[in-house]
């Protein structure tokens, strides 16, 4: 396994990648497919008007969901061409470029203390292996007393469960539930998707 960002790797192969994902996702949504799904999870674990912060933030549909609930939300991205595409189709969340392995949303005048940190999309399975920890220990760095870090992505993607746990408690996170989809169904030996809800401790 190589040790880079596989989406930057993607787009350099791919030049036309970003466009076309940018593309997929207007299409789903313009065909009404259910994109909200993270979305509903996370609004119902939190309280109203909480603060929320979208790690791989993406084309925005996350983030855009939960601040239409009335959440304050702060999506972090690594790709320019995603965050603007965030600010053109979502404004009034605060997107901002950034690569999670040096997140530090304090320097950057905006404050830590989330209710909820949501990495969603299969967003670790891009990150470059060596970085899983640091951007895991980040991510804890930014909740606030009481909060919880979700993380979502599937089976076969170069990064096995176990692992993924194991990083996570290397951070300092540890398991408060698990379950195999976004809506809730229990997580078993054999699920082929881990929704990771963990907690700081």
């Amino acid at each position: 396994m190589t040790d880079e960002n596989a989406w930057l790797r993607r787009k350099a192969e791919e030049p036309g990648h970003t466009s076309w994902y940018v593309q997929r996702f207007r299409d789903l949504a313009a065909s009404g497919a259910d994109l909200a799904g993270e979305a509903r999870l996370i609004d119902a674990m939190v309280p109203r008007g909480a603060r929320i912060l979208d790690a791989g933030s993406g084309t925005g549909r996350v983030g855009a969901f939960l601040a239409a609930a009335g959440h304050e939300v702060v999506g972090v991205d690594l790709d320019p061409e995603l965050v603007a595409v965030a600010e053109q189709d979502h404004p009034g969340p605060t997107w901002l470029v950034g690569d999670l392995a040096a997140l530090d949303l304090p320097a950057a005048g905006i404050r830590a203390g989330f209710d909820a940190v949501v990495c969603a999309g299969n967003v670790i399975t891009f990150v470059a292996p060596s970085t899983r920890v640091e951007i895991l220990r980040r991510l804890r760095a930014h909740l606030g007393e009481g909060g919880r870090v979700i993380v979502g992505f599937g089976a076969g993607r170069g990064y096995a469960f176990d692992e993924f746990l194991a990083d996570a408690a290397a951070a300092g996170l540890r398991p408060d539930l698990l379950l195999s989809t976004w809506d809730l169904r229990p997580f078993a030996a054999d699920s082929d998707f881990l929704v990771a809800v963990l907690g700081s401790g």
